[in-house]
């Protein structure tokens, strides 16, 4: 949730209709040709697996990478480490090239659209944290204006962005992939496309948690030695077909969140 270009543009919606967006019903079940495709690939791997793991062994050198070619690491990390440190519970200390550029600018939109977002000191040291110096403080005075104590209320919320008795309120941002539109040595404009879960759960709320998917495009510039934001805007999708998940309880949802813990994002 956040107003990007758009103060007071928010993430949260009021329950929908039943029908489905794209037109047609929703399916009520898996098929069978799924699940059989499915166990077909799982076989096909294992097989693959097995025959890896009992090839003959060729030389020594062969083994090791031979010449100057690399020894072989499957589960090594690629590219620059994507962060050094850790600055009011947000990864900072990014690297300076393109990696880090889109590394900074996934873990920046899950920290916009938050939770944490909606709780004024949170949002001090959030801005603070994220943005380049000059557009703190006009940030941080339209956050104020967008995020008001009767906008919290309809969330749940109290003033200082805690849910109420009885409620949990969610807004979790997990990207699903980046892509840099331009770079130079002293900025970076990147899109994040992103998933997330969003809304109140309660028994009795108007803002139950449901899912949304939309893009981030962040601009971002070369600052004392890390990336800052200059400018953020949010548009809605791409957004796949829905699938066919059951729904979970309020108390499902709220505990999920309170249990699985988040990531660090990086290229």
């Amino acid at each position: 949730m956040s107003p990007g270009d758009d103060a007071g543009q928010t993430r949260t919606r009021l329950p929908e209709g039943g029908g489905d967006p794209y037109g047609g019903a929703r399916r009520g079940g898996r098929s069978s040709s799924r699940s059989l495709v499915t166990v077909v690939g799982v076989v096909v791997l294992l097989i693959a697996a097995i025959a890896f793991a009992n090839r003959g062994g060729g030389d020594s050198a062969a083994e090791e990478g031979g010449g100057d070619s690399p020894k072989s690491a499957a589960t090594a990390p690629s590219g620059e480490k994507p962060v050094k440190a850790e600055s009011a519970g947000i990864p900072s200390g990014y690297a300076h090239d393109r990696q880090g550029a889109e590394s900074a600018a996934a873990n920046y939109a899950v920290a916009l659209v938050s939770a944490d977002i909606l709780k004024p000191a949170r949002r001090t040291e959030i801005v603070q944290q994220l943005f380049v110096a000059d557009k703190q403080a006009p940030l941080k005075d339209r956050f104020d204006k967008a995020y008001t104590t009767e906008f919290l209320n309809n969330l749940g919320l109290d003033k200082n962005g805690n849910a109420t008795a009885g409620n949990a309120y969610i807004s979790r941002t997990m990207p699903v992939g980046t892509k840099v539109t331009s770079y130079s040595g002293t900025a970076a404009a990147v899109e994040v496309w992103c998933t997330g879960v969003f809304g109140t759960a309660g028994e009795k709320t108007t803002n139950p948690v449901s899912s949304d998917w939309f893009t981030m495009s962040l601009q971002l510039h070369w600052v004392d030695g890390d990336w800052k934001v200059d400018s953020f805007s949010q548009k809605d999708g791409p957004a796949p077909v829905p699938g066919d998940d059951k729904a979970s309880t309020a108390e499902e949802m709220a505990k999920a969140v309170q249990e699985y813990g988040g990531f660090t994002y990086a290229r």
